[in-house]
């Protein structure tokens, strides 16, 4: 029997789930919780996903895992990979302003819309990144990369090696708020706009791509 994983690290918990490839029964499963709150140390959802691994009977025998998570939050890391700062969630609000303002800097929600298919609102990482740009300047001066928190949980599975092995999917990266699903490709311009400069960004894998190795 050939068995496969699947995590889903949500706001409120991380929960893991092993099954039957053939057949999709259930064979074990595992969940922990992670914090309340908007803001979040990383840290926090790693250790709930072993504590999850370990409930579901660990991954020693699972010949691949998929990881899902919650999107639009806004992790960053520094040029060695350490987090700045704690992770702003997707329902964290204190971006509204950074996102009004976005929206009438490129001309409207229309423009927005044209350019990456949705208009900001505060849940979406580039009014975040506004936000940490205009109110912690020495926070984003430190920030080398930015990921989602779905970005970062696959990344430590896969070891951690390097920012440049940092990758995402699709349905993240067009929660972003600087990735066009119309051309597949990032919109610099509009990161610039939002932080000033370009940090490293995840590559966006395609459906069949493989992350990493666990």
């Amino acid at each position: 029997m050939t068995l496969v994983a699947g995590v889903d690290s949500s706001t409120q918990s991380c929960k893991v789930v092993v099954r039957d490839a053939e057949t999709g029964a259930l064979v074990r499963e595992g969940r922990a919780p992670h914090p309340d709150g908007t803001e979040v140390d990383p840290a926090a959802w790693a250790a709930a996903l072993q504590t999850a691994i370990g409930e579901a009977g660990g991954f020693a025998d699972v010949a691949a895992v998929a990881v899902g998570g919650q999107q639009h939050g806004m992790v960053c890391l520094d040029e060695d990979g350490e987090v700045v700062r704690p992770a702003l969630l997707w329902n964290d609000t204190r971006s509204a302003r950074a996102a009004t303002d976005l929206t009438a800097e490129l001309g409207g929600g229309q423009a927005w819309a044209d350019a990456v298919g949705l208009v900001p609102v505060a849940s979406f990482t580039v009014t975040k990144l506004r936000w940490l740009a205009e109110h912690e300047p020495a926070s984003a001066a430190r920030t080398a990369a930015v990921c989602l928190p779905h970005d970062w949980l696959t990344w430590q599975l896969a070891g951690t090696p390097g920012l440049d092995a940092l990758v995402t999917d699709r349905g993240d990266a067009s929660g972003t708020g600087y990735w066009s699903p119309l051309t597949e490709e990032y919109r610099p311009d509009l990161l610039e706009r939002a932080f000033g400069r370009r940090p490293v960004l995840p590559r966006v894998l395609g459906p069949a791509e493989r992350a990493g190795v666990v």
